[in-house]
């Protein structure tokens, strides 16, 4: 009887999912595609050190206000909080927009940051819904499909940014490449408000729940408190270290393809299309791997096939050319599909296993340590990027992933003899 409650549960549920799923993959669509041609006009256009500093500007709204994006997911109603942030970001839009059209940096980059907040405030509130719609043991399922449609929203922005930044001619006094890329945000921001019109109605969380007055020193206070919970603490942890490295090698990806291998923006994003599809992948078979109470059986060999396979990216360059292109993509890819496989399962742990009322205040502190990561990935980006050769560069995120494989290793063998 309780199985069939639980389906019954999953079938009403379905379409409620439908609208979340659409509203967050337009929404990703737009984010990846407008800084993604804002990354490739800094790679083409001499100015390589604004990649590291878009990619900052993206994550710092997470460092500034995560305490309070957990806080308005748990003080109101959730649904409100989406629609709200997708108007928001329709606003980031149209900024961008003006500043494609105009050749205005100041405004390319103010979109940037405002998308940052968008995304800082719509995570919890989104993340925060899956677990009120459908049951625990579905989560890890619906976390899946959801990766699986950003992901290819994700795709479809990398890829579309470097095919429409190919394109020659003028229109209406711009070149033409400028005036799509600009129509092209605005329309899919507008589909994006429509909806989140569909997102479930639920009542608040916690409707007295404390402002957090000290904003980040409130969420670092947030993250400390999780040492109650080792487990959730731990996977906390390996969230913020995936997210940060697959960042950084995002970040990589293009000077790959620019600098070591002479491609244009277009084929670029090919090498980075190669990884996020491994992602993808990596996200369909985190269901099958990691069921159950032992799911975390599954991430200290992602992890470690995350840093051999970095480890290995130098290597490809000895091959010929050709070989070496359709070598370093499968590499990518394979890279994805160990990132996938390891964040989903934590993802999905970091949703069900908070307390309902405290749902939207952990999602957002593990938002916060996420990005805190992302802007060192930033950073290094900027202070390494003109030193060493993207393969290189590579070469050292292993430098993170195999003491974290260790570090997983024992962490779980000394919960399992404590049991």
């Amino acid at each position: 009887m309780l199985d069939e409650d639980i389906r019954a549960q999953i079938r009403r549920a379905r379409g409620l999912f439908a609208a979340m799923v659409v509203a967050y993959a337009l929404g990703v669509f737009n984010d990846n595609f407008f800084k993604q041609v804002a990354v490739l006009k800094a790679q083409y256009g001499g100015m390589r050190w604004l990649k590291g500093l878009a990619l900052g500007l993206f994550a710092l709204p997470y460092l500034l206000f995560s305490a309070y994006a957990g806080w308005l997911a748990d003080r109101f109603p959730k649904r409100n909080i989406i629609i709200g942030t997708k108007i928001w970001e329709l606003a980031a839009m149209l900024t961008g927009a003006v500043g494609v059209l105009t050749g205005s940096w100041v405004l390319i980059i103010a979109m940037v940051f405002m998308m940052g907040f968008q995304s800082a405030v719509f995570g919890p509130a989104l993340n925060g819904s899956i677990p009120e719609l459908y049951p625990a043991s579905y989560v890890t399922q619906a976390n899946a499909t959801l990766k699986v449609f950003t992901t290819v929203a994700i795709l479809l922005g990398m890829v579309v940014a470097g095919w429409l930044l190919s394109i020659e001619g003028v229109l209406f006094g711009q070149p033409i490449k400028h005036v799509i890329v600009a129509s092209v945000a605005v329309v899919v921001s507008l589909m994006g408000v429509g909806a989140s019109l569909g997102v479930p109605r639920r009542r608040a969380a916690d409707p007295a729940v404390r402002f957090p007055l000290a904003g980040p020193v409130d969420t670092i206070r947030h993250l400390a408190a999780l040492r109650e919970d080792r487990p959730l603490l731990r996977t906390v942890f390996a969230d913020m270290y995936v997210w940060g490295i697959g960042a950084l090698q995002l970040i990589i990806i293009p000077g790959i393809g620019e600098r070591q291998f002479g491609m244009n923006e277009a084929v670029s994003s090919n090498l980075m299309f190669a990884m996020l599809v491994g992602i993808a992948i990596g996200g369909m078979l985190a269901p099958r791997l990691a069921r159950g109470a032992k799911w975390h059986r599954v991430l200290v060999p992602s992890a470690t096939a995350i840093g051999l396979l970095a480890l290995a990216a130098p290597a490809v360059m000895l091959l010929p050319r050709g070989v070496a292109l359709w070598v370093m993509a499968a590499l990518l890819g394979l890279l994805g599909v160990a990132g996938g496989l390891f964040m989903i399962p934590c993802e999905s742990f970091v949703q069900v296993r908070p307390r309902p009322e405290r749902k939207g205040t952990v999602i957002a502190a593990t938002n916060f340590g996420i990005f805190a990561g992302i802007v060192l990935a930033g950073g290094l980006s900027m202070a390494l990027d003109e030193v060493l050769t993207p393969t290189t560069f590579m070469a050292l995120t292993a430098a993170v992933s195999i003491p974290v494989a260790v570090w997983l290793r024992l962490s779980l063998r000394k919960e399992a003899d404590a049991e």
